[in-house]
């Protein structure tokens, strides 16, 4: 009986020399997006680019304004075209007014300005860092005649990690936007 006692106890101790359980961490979301192919948009307003045939274009409420609509990623670029009449500086204000709103959540707020003369294309990119509502905005003028903005925005809530990768796709669609970016004639 003392040997059996002896054998179990034994059997116990090596079957408890195991590694410890470790409880698995969760496995993150691998987003992939399809290679954009880009498509030139056609319209009835002063100026024409070209956008990835992954998003849709839709007419928002005014003439020459859009949404860049995203569906798998539940994002959407909002474009409005303003004429200038006399008042350039206002709409530098209001475009900027719109961008340094979101500095109570953005923790940064990064600024490239971009011209292409040849073109006559003008204007400044904004990052915005954090939390914030919107993460990619700019505007584009001719500075003489015509005003475009666009904001992206997603219809979920604003959590960096989770929709860096839709930010970074979108942003080269957005830097592609302005790189074809032409005023029309």
């Amino acid at each position: 009986m003392f040997k059996n006692v002896i054998f179990i106890f034994v059997a116990l101790l090596l079957m408890s020399c195991g590694k410890d359980p470790v409880p698995k961490p969760y496995g993150e979301l691998r987003l992939e997006y399809p290679a954009p192919k880009y498509q030139k948009f056609e319209n009835n307003c002063a100026y024409t680019f070209e956008y990835s045939d992954f998003a849709k274009i839709t007419n928002a409420k005014k003439p020459c304004w859009y949404y860049l609509n995203y569906p798998k990623m539940k994002a959407k670029i909002f474009v409005t075209y303003y004429p200038i009449q006399n008042d350039f500086a206002e709409h530098i204000r209001e475009a900027e007014k719109m961008v340094y709103e979101h500095t109570i959540k953005a923790s940064a707020i990064d600024t490239k300005s971009f011209e292409y003369p040849d073109k006559k294309v003008y204007g400044n990119f904004y990052e915005l860092k954090g939390q914030s509502a919107s993460n990619l905005q700019f505007y584009i003028t001719d500075s003489t005649k015509h005003f475009v903005t666009a904001y992206l925005y997603f219809n979920t809530r604003p959590k960096p990690d989770s929709l860096a990768p839709a930010v970074d796709y979108i942003k080269k669609d957005m830097k592609h936007l302005l790189d074809t970016f032409e005023w029309k004639k």
